[in-house]
């Protein structure tokens, strides 16, 4: 018998409406035995660089063979593909809008498909506003219940998926210079700018007149103030100390951020 699969669901629906409860019910009619987790439905609405982030630093806390539906899409009804995704240890069921592309980049995919099967849709006419429903959430449930990927969908080259273009990260002597990718919900602006590239390292940065100095954790400063360290997803991130750098600082997604190495 076959192991019941994980199916988690990240959106940018927010919880005051019921589309997040449909997209569940959807999956329930034809996956009940499925375990479905919702990583987040409050990335900020059509904030695709938000939502790539956020299934990056999941994705590696689930079991083999989870069912990740990610729908932010700001593109739906459009010309944009519906896609799903096979990994090594997992499948991205997603608009082909770049949302994916950070998994992707330290994941090679097995096979990728555009979903065009409406026979593993909700039902052959879907709205042309709520893709999530009608056809992301019930492809998902069907791979939950071990259709094979080739089945939902035709072919698509692996290499042809959208990519988001951010900028990464560069060194240059004692500087290294990044950008946020995203801003939880703390205001803290995670950067671009891996643990690795500050390892061993006395680092600091200028924003406007403000030196911001590296430091370990949230209290090497003084409540109120700003520092970089190194949050447990593994990236510089711009903080206060009790507070909120995003209101403090006034950075935004794409901002860029520059360290000094003294």
């Amino acid at each position: 018998m076959t192991t019941p699969r994980v199916i988690t669901l990240l959106t940018d629906f927010g919880l005051a409406d019921s589309y997040g409860a449909m997209m569940k019910g959807v999956i329930a009619q034809i996956a009940p035995t499925a375990t479905v987790i919702d990583l987040t439905h409050q990335i900020p609405p059509q904030n695709v660089a938000a939502a790539r982030f956020q299934l990056m630093t999941a994705y590696a806390y689930f079991p083999p063979g989870t069912v990740h539906v990610a729908v932010v899409d700001p593109g739906v009804g459009s010309q944009r593909r519906a896609i799903a995704v096979e990994l090594d240890d997992g499948i991205l069921v997603a608009p082909d809008n770049g949302l994916i592309s950070g998994v992707l980049q330290t994941k090679r995919p097995q096979a990728a498909v555009v979903l065009n099967r409406p026979q593993y849709w909700r039902n052959a006419n879907p709205s042309a506003t709520f893709h999530g429903r009608d056809i992301f959430a019930p492809v998902a449930a069907h791979l939950a219940q071990g259709v094979p990927l080739q089945a939902v969908g035709e072919a698509i080259a692996p290499d042809s998926l959208v990519d988001l273009p951010l900028t990464t990260w560069q060194r240059s002597g004692n500087t290294i210079t990044g950008c946020i990718q995203a801003i939880d919900h703390f205001g803290n602006g995670i950067t671009t700018i891996p643990a690795a590239a500050v390892a061993g390292c006395e680092w600091h940065s200028i924003w406007g007149d403000r030196h911001i100095p590296g430091a370990h954790t949230y209290t090497d400063v003084p409540m109120g103030e700003p520092l970089l360290l190194v949050g447990s997803h593994g990236w510089v991130e711009l903080a206060v100390n009790q507070g909120n750098a995003q209101q403090l600082l006034g950075f935004t997604w794409g901002s860029p951020l520059r360290l000094d190495l003294p």
